[in-house]
């Protein structure tokens, strides 16, 4: 004899099957949340550069110095084997220039050979590089300075592909370049609300960015700096992700334990 399932029992079932409904729909995302710079009435946007100012060198930074001159045997004096190596090799990997480079003390000054104590703190490469050369002249024949700032890292976390520390050589370097080193935001990451810390003065300063507004082009924290921590927080949607928590696996066994106890009930 086959029983059917009673009234009251198919309700359950059918509100059952509703919550489940409900869970799949939170647990989706919409295409506008997955959109960067957002602006439907414009094709085209333009907007002013964004503020770039030169950085201001700390404590600590690491600058790669490389002297050059007409005299090459004096200025040899600046460049020794291991480093003459690497430049003949053509590539200097991050750790490897991390190694050959001149670190500033925690006075902010810069020790060379023969040049002695140079006051990097609070200024630009620019600066540096000029008072070297201005310091070689007496020296050197026509001496020709390059500095590169070799700690250029940011790091990237949260809800992107490939979370990570990244080092990076060139001289500008946007938040969208950043999450492209970190594979991408993943498709429950809030493009709304990106966490930047970001040092300034000693002080360590959260700072909120709305990847889908278009202004973000023209703002003062498009371009990274260096030692920059990009964070991407979760949606919402996350916590209802049917990929990551087996809901249909919970709700068929409620569904079957229910229509299990209804008919064998006394």
């Amino acid at each position: 004899m086959k029983i059917k399932p009673s009234v009251k029992q198919n309700r359950k079932i059918i509100a059952l099957k509703l919550i489940f409904i409900s869970c799949l729909a939170f647990s989706c995302v919409t295409q506008k949340q997955v959109e960067y710079l957002q602006n439907r009435n414009q094709p085209v946007i333009s907007a002013k550069e964004a503020e770039f100012p030169d950085y201001k060198l700390k404590p600590n930074d690491e600058l790669f110095i490389h002297i050059s001159s007409l005299d090459e045997a004096a200025a040899n004096v600046f460049t020794n084997a291991s480093q003459q190596q690497l430049l003949n090799a053509g590539s200097i990997q991050p750790y490897g220039a991390s190694l050959l480079a001149h670190s500033i003390d925690r006075e902010g000054n810069l020790w060379l050979p023969v040049v002695g104590k140079i006051t990097a703190k609070d200024k630009t490469i620019a600066e540096v590089t000029e008072i070297l050369r201005d310091s070689l002249t007496h020296v050197l024949s026509q001496p020709i300075v390059s500095i590169k700032l070799v700690n250029r890292y940011v790091s990237v976390l949260g809800e992107v592909r490939n979370p990570g520390h990244f080092p990076y050589s060139q001289d500008k370097l946007t938040v969208l370049d950043g999450l492209g080193l970190a594979g991408d935001i993943t498709e429950f990451g809030n493009r709304n609300e990106v966490i930047m810390i970001r040092n300034e003065g000693g002080e360590n300063k959260r700072i909120s960015i709305d990847l889908t507004n278009p202004d973000l082009l023209a703002s003062g924290y498009f371009y990274l700096r260096p030692n920059d921590i990009v964070y991407v927080k979760p949606l919402r949607n996350k916590f209802w992700n049917m990929r990551q928590f087996p809901f249909n696996v919970v709700f068929s066994t409620l569904t079957t334990g229910l229509l299990i106890y209804n008919i064998f009930r006394p």
